[in-house]
């Protein structure tokens, strides 16, 4: 194992190696407190989990040099931070992108590492950060490492010591972690410190102990450990499967292009001739590949006559459909047929049913995704590559994921546009004012529009006790929300139905429509259908079977 010197000399240059291992402490660090991260959600509602999320982002952050024996810091730093980005998920994974983003930027000239350069690649780490953000909020992870970039500044200017850096700069980042209740009222309201920033905290803490000689990384690999998701993913290839059951594209490749002077445009355009499903990424330096070829030697010889490739991945798709069809595998709705003229919609939504809705109304592409399972900036990204036209708009249905969907229309050659969808029925307010033979510019705006014109209710588990909005919650017991916001807890979904209703303001509207989870029978479904009749006479009810997952009802009203 590579690591600095010993704890009582100093560390005066950082290697590419010794980077490496420092994110891979960092990872694990975050790994074993993971739990106490998510504890730290404000809301009690079943959420992309901000620990979770930031551990999948890291755990893709370090599968790029997982298996690296670059010794150019400059060079492992920016394969960190192409991991990071496009296996960012949520929010919080996101601006963890953006940090690591900044810190690459910092280094990518050196191939070792001072504190001088340290204190530098920590400024734009935290400038990067804020820039990444519509509408930075201090209180935040992005407090933590703008509190941790002074110091490394400060310290800087008194050490050369890298050992000496990193105490002060941990130091600093947890005490702006435990003051970050004081700049945000509602973490000060839930008794927690910023969940995002505890986060951050645990990375750092990891690279110290390690630097410290306090945390032995031994032979166990980063990627041993696995996160199941909460809602079960619908395969890419349960996606594909066309009607005939045999693919026009059977092998899925990936590989990565090693070189000088790559033009990624010009290699993007190359490979997209080549099958269907591109995705080309990347710079100069390095360029990731995916694609649906007939034939795997096509793009891996073109990559191979760039560079140097390596992170060769082949798979024979059709083989793995046949299993999952035997398997007994539902497929989804067909995809909506677009024109290349036409603008397309990519929404984000979890079950059968919800994505039923959404290619019922014109969504050429769902993404499986929402409440405690936000898809990753590559993953959007991909659905965005793989609609066929140059026009898209986002619908991500999720706050949590809005920034993940920023990333991917920023990585995207195409024109595209995110419309801010917090919730299922504002998504499907958004997509009906969808006129495809418009310009992406102009739906964008009409969409963005209604969002105001429907209310969102939902009623789910609470995930923690506490006490918000006025509302005492116990973990466990049933929530309503309106628009967000708690409004209700009670032993069961009927005891707090009514005051849900109420703060939707049902009476002044003219329907409201019912998607029931995965956990509500129909038979259920239709009694609360007849309970909102009996309340509300003169208001339309309709019911659609949503099969979402932890959240038994979600309402939306117009």
């Amino acid at each position: 194992m590579t690591v600095p010197p010993p704890s009582g000399g100093k560390w005066l240059r950082c290697t590419g190696p010794q980077l490496r291992k420092m994110a891979h402490a960092g990872l694990l660090w975050l790994e074993q407190n993971r739990d106490h991260v998510n504890a730290l959600n404000v809301f009690p509602v079943p959420d992309g989990d901000t620990g979770t999320n930031m551990l999948l982002t890291m755990r893709s952050a370090y599968a790029r040099i997982e298996s690296s024996d670059d010794i150019h810091v400059g060079k492992v730093a920016g394969l960190l931070a192409q991991g990071a980005l496009m296996g960012a998920r949520g929010n919080s994974g996101v601006i963890l992108s953006q940090i690591w983003r900044g810190l690459a930027a910092g280094l990518s000239t050196v191939e070792t590492f001072t504190t001088a350069d340290l204190a530098t690649a920590f400024q734009m780490a935290s400038d990067t950060a804020y820039k990444g953000v519509m509408r930075p909020v201090e209180g935040t992870i992005l407090t933590v490492i703008r509190e941790g970039a002074a110091e490394a500044a400060d310290a800087g200017r008194k050490s050369e010591d890298l050992r000496f850096m990193l105490e002060r700069i941990l130091e600093r980042c947890q005490q702006a972690l435990e003051r970050t209740p004081e700049l945000l009222p509602i973490l000060h309201q839930a008794g927690v410190v910023d969940s995002g920033g505890q986060g951050l905290v645990y990375i750092l803490e990891g690279m110290m102990r390690y630097a410290q000689g306090k945390l032995s990384l031994g032979d166990r690999p980063a990627g041993a450990l696995v996160v199941a998701p909460a809602v079960e993913a619908v395969s890419a290839q349960a996606l594909a499967m066309p009607e005939s059951g045999s693919l026009d594209y059977p092998y899925d490749v990936q590989f990565i292009i090693m070189g000088r002077h790559l033009n990624v445009l010009e290699v993007r355009s190359r490979i997209d001739a080549m099958g269907d499903s591109t995705v080309v990424v990347g710079d100069e330096s390095m360029i990731k590949v995916h694609i649906h070829v007939k034939d795997p030697g096509e793009p891996l010889s073109y990559g191979a006559g760039l560079g140097h490739i390596t992170d060769v991945v082949v798979e024979n798709m059709q083989e793995q459909m046949e299993e999952l069809v035997h398997g007994g595998v539902t497929l989804p709705e067909p995809q909506v047929m677009i024109t290349p003229d036409q603008v397309a919609v990519v929404a984000v939504a979890a079950g059968s049913g919800l994505a039923g809705v959404f290619h019922s109304l014109g969504a050429a592409y769902v993404i499986n995704g929402g409440q405690t399972n936000n898809p990753s900036t590559e993953e959007i990204y991909q659905a965005i590559e793989r609609v066929p036209t140059d026009k898209v708009i986002v619908l991500p249905n999720n706050k949590n994921i809005f920034l993940a969907a920023e990333a991917a229309r920023d990585l995207s050659a195409k024109q595209v546009a995110v419309v801010h969808s917090r919730s299922i029925p504002q998504g499907i307010s958004a997509l009906m004012a969808l006129r495809p033979d418009r310009d992406v510019a102009a739906n964008a705006e009409t969409m963005e529009r209604s969002l105001g014109m429907v209310r969102t209710g939902e009623i789910t588990r609470a995930t923690r006790t506490v006490e918000l909005d006025g509302v005492d919650v116990k973990e466990g017991s049933i929530i309503a929300l309106v628009d967000g916001r708690l409004c209700q807890s009670g032993p069961d979904a009927k005891s707090v139905l009514d005051k849900l209703l109420e703060r939707m303001n049902i009476v002044e509207c003219g329907i409201v429509t019912i998607y029931y989870g995965s956990d509500v029978s129909p038979e259920q479904a239709a009694e609360t259908a007849d309970s909102i009749r009996r309340l509300y006479p003169d208001v339309e009810v309709e019911i659609v079977e949503g099969g979402q997952a932890h959240y038994y009802y979600i309402l939306g009203a117009e």
